[in-house]
């Protein structure tokens, strides 16, 4: 058998594997977005500018994703992170398409922009997903042997991104502003500490898969957790403010709401520096 034929062969097959985890990963990601009322409704009740924004902020945060945990681990590098994320987008629209299409949201007499904003919202979670299931769906931890380990910009980076998932599965829903609504300035102060406490156990504590260790703690609060919790306040408001959550609000009433969704976003932040 010609060599060079067995090569390629063997490079399909792996691709067909790669590809149907991505499809996987994607279903197991955004199944619980693409069962979610609401954000039906906001497919086409966003204003198309937030709509753009959110697609434009999300590309660099999947190239990211890419870079780090990509379809195959022997491919790296900027252009096949690229190569990734252009995939796993195709991934993720593909996977919302079918699905919302067999649930009946989708109608076919619908406008165009009704139908693009839905797949939209929907997708960005199905390629997030697609990016990860190299990782989380192989049978072994890494099938390249050693694991990469992020600098620290970019262990902040994965922070974001799986506070953004978390958020997108809970901001355009209406119980989590009725949490805000209910909650005391107590309650809000404890919940925020509550955040900093889980997260921060997730990550140095508690002894999950993947926990690090680190030989000064105070450090390690300061530089991951605090800086960390920070960035999930930033990535809360921004997916309040794509959904209109911070519309018509006042200041208190935003940062009750920006407490609340970091609660699962922090939690979202340690799982992704512990998964990725």
């Amino acid at each position: 058998m010609d060599l060079s034929l067995a090569f390629d062969a063997s490079r399909e097959r792996d691709y067909a594997r790669d590809l149907a985890r991505a499809f996987g990963g994607a279903l197991l990601f955004s199944l619980p977005l693409l069962m979610t009322m609401e954000l039906w409704w906001f497919g086409f009740i966003l204003s198309p500018l937030r709509l753009a924004i959110f697609l434009l902020v999300s590309l660099p945060l999947l190239l990211g994703l890419a870079f780090y945990a990509g379809f195959a681990k022997e491919h790296r590098g900027l252009g096949h992170a690229l190569l990734d994320t252009l995939a796993a987008l195709a991934v993720g629209y593909l996977t919302a398409a079918v699905v919302l299409t067999l649930f009946g949201v989708l109608e076919p007499g619908a406008p165009a922009s009704q139908i693009v904003g839905q797949l939209t919202l929907q997708a960005i979670a199905g390629a997030m997903g697609a990016l990860l299931a190299g990782r989380q769906l192989s049978a072994g931890k890494d099938e390249t042997g050693d694991e990469d380990q992020a600098s620290y910009p970019g262990e902040l980076f994965l922070m974001v991104a799986g506070a953004l998932f978390l958020a997108l599965n809970m901001a355009p829903t209406e119980e989590m502003i009725l949490i805000a609504y209910r909650m005391s300035a107590f309650h809000v102060a404890a919940l925020l500490l509550l955040s900093l406490v889980i997260m921060h156990a997730f990550v140095f504590r508690v002894g999950f898969a993947g926990q690090e260790a680190h030989d000064r703690p105070l450090a390690a609060f300061v530089h991951y957790t605090l800086a960390g919790y920070g960035l999930v306040l930033l990535t809360s408001l921004y997916v309040l403010w794509v959904f209109g959550r911070t519309d018509g609000h006042g200041l208190a009433e935003i940062v009750d709401a920006v407490v609340v969704l970091s609660f699962p976003g922090a939690i979202g932040a340690a799982a992704a520096r512990l998964l990725v």
